[in-house]
């Protein structure tokens, strides 16, 4: 019965399952974003602004680039925790190789389409000439290793589909200790430069994705990894294409009008690039546990929803929301108090301070009306229905936001434009999925009766 229930939240008090489920994926999350974070404060404090802004505009190209797995990844998870949820151990099995085994073959595909087409990219982006040649060779080796990352991300998401976020926060949690060692080292001792900070985070996610695998080769539960099996079960992958495909669509859309946002900090010079990329940083922070009640809600609901507990799954809904807001309030209010701190631990060049804290102060007022977006975002995915949450955030966070900077910036040639275009889109689509989570049409698509 123990093993049998391990990792369930069909059963318990709601909120204290979705908090302890949640906390380790927020420190999990926390410590994935140390990577690129750390190696932003060891290039900006030890190389240069030029150097971080190298970083930070490689930053939306990753993004963009590997956007698609990831939305793919999460119709994996919904699969996952519906069959666990269900007991159908049979389907979960299949579920799970299948999914390494595409895994892999997309790898492939992103690490020669990253080490290729990277040039190209940059350069339509209007990258300026001075960080040109660093973006280049940070993302060649960054792509390098992106088939330990992805295999890391996939093998992460099967644990947490059943209930395990503890062990991918303890891979994550030796990873990023080990990423910080290995900054120091490159480009203090050995003086890499850009090179460093990213083999340094090539070699990290390297040995993440072997303690995933070897946890998923050991496991003595339904979901293990039997390596003669994996393989692409035809029927299964159109089931995880099918959830997957609008939230990989989404995330590689909205990745791509990050690019294009890119574009128009870029016209304001390196300076601006690093302030805007250190503010990024914190907004990725301050996000944490708006992500991390996201992919709970989303297990939680797929679960329950295996289990047919359908007002357990309104409960739990409105539940997480109202956790979410408590906590982004909590850590928001400081984070825009001292802000021009926050961007002091990047650079201390004043020009870099003035752009990052600017931004911040604009964006931190708006993260609980993110929350609701984002929480309603995972709770109708949770339900197989990822198709209208990715329409309605691709059509605030992608058309409108690039119709908005197009108008705005040819009335008024000012960073702040760009900056305004995040609390007015987060807004308007939190809006739009109140309104149809209200109207109940999620359950209609669902197949379950409220």
């Amino acid at each position: 019965m123990a093993s049998k229930q391990r990792g369930l939240m069909t059963s318990g008090v709601i909120w204290k399952e979705l908090l302890l489920f949640s906390i380790p994926l927020l420190l999990g999350n926390l410590f994935q974003l140390l990577y690129n974070t750390v190696d932003s404060i060891v290039v900006g404090n030890f190389v240069g602004h030029q150097a971080l802004a190298a970083v930070g505009a490689s930053t939306p190209l990753i993004n963009m680039l590997i956007g698609f797995f990831m939305g793919v990844a999460a119709g994996a998870g919904v699969l996952v925790s519906r069959f666990f949820g269900a007991r159908k151990l049979k389907e979960l099995h299949i579920a799970v190789h299948t999914f390494v085994a595409f895994t892999f073959l997309f790898g492939v595909l992103m690490m020669v389409a990253g080490i290729t087409l990277t040039p190209l990219f940059l350069q339509w982006m209007g990258t300026p000439a001075d960080i040109m040649d660093m973006a280049v060779l940070y993302l060649r080796i960054y792509f390098l290793g992106i088939i330990p990352t992805m295999l890391y991300n996939s093998g992460a998401g099967i644990l947490q589909a059943v209930g395990d976020s503890r062990r991918p926060l303890c891979f994550l949690t030796i990873a990023s200790v080990l990423n910080i060692i290995l900054d120091l080292v490159f480009v203090i001792q050995l003086n890499m430069g850009v090179a460093g900070v990213a083999w340094a985070t090539l070699i990290a996610q390297t040995v993440s994705c072997i303690l995933v695998a070897v946890t998923l080769l050991r496991s003595k539960e339904s979901y293990q990894i039997i390596p003669k099996k994996i393989r692409i079960d035809k029927p299964m992958l159109m089931q995880i294409v099918r959830l997957g495909i609008p939230s990989g669509l989404q995330q590689m859309i909205v990745s791509f009008s990050n690019v294009l946002v890119m574009s128009y900090v870029n016209r304001f010079g390196s300076a601006a690039i690093a302030g805007f990329s250190s503010a990024n940083k914190f907004d990725n922070f301050l996000g944490l546990p708006v992500n991390s009640f996201m992919l709970a809600i989303t297990t939680f609901v797929g679960q329950n929803m295996g289990a047919k507990q359908i007002e357990r799954v309104k409960k739990g809904i409105n539940t997480c929301m109202f956790m979410g807001i408590g906590i982004v309030i909590a850590i928001g209010i400081p984070a825009y108090l001292f802000s021009d701190l926050c961007i002091r631990m990047f650079s201390q060049e004043a020009d870099v301070i003035y752009y990052g804290s600017w931004m911040m102060r604009t964006l931190v007022p708006f993260y609980s009306i993110l929350n609701i977006a984002q929480v309603l975002t995972g709770a109708v995915r949770g339900t197989g229905n990822t198709t209208v949450p990715m329409l309605i955030n691709v059509f605030y966070y992608c058309i409108i936001r690039q119709v908005f900077l197009a108008v705005a910036m040819m009335f008024v040639n000012s960073i702040v434009v760009v900056f305004w275009s995040y609390p007015l889109t987060w807004t308007l689509s939190a809006v739009t999925l109140f309104i149809y989570y209200k109207r109940g049409s999620w359950l209609k698509h669902s197949g379950v009766r409220g």
